[in-house]
């Protein structure tokens, strides 16, 4: 084989690849979009749920600060024994 045969049969290969590759990622992509709008349809969306959080008595308050507290503690003894 001469130089000019190999050359035309590497772009030839080359062609061909990079051919293939393109056409598997746009049929990945068409049949993702498929999967996707068929999930959406057959799964009905949650509920929103529109709870209102609530207040904040003084002893749930106290319980912040002591878990505040502990959480420093905690912190500070983990720092101190490295």
């Amino acid at each position: 084989m001469h130089s000019s045969e190999l050359i035309s049969e590497g772009i030839n290969l080359m062609l061909f690849g990079m051919g293939f590759v393109f056409v598997f990622l746009t049929l990945l992509v068409f049949v993702t979009g498929l999967m996707s709008s068929t999930v959406n349809k057959l799964v009905k969306p949650a509920p929103e749920v529109t709870n209102k959080p609530a207040p904040v008595s003084a002893s749930a308050a106290g319980n912040q600060d002591e878990l505040i507290a502990v959480m420093t503690a905690a912190v500070h003894k983990y720092r101190s024994g490295r």
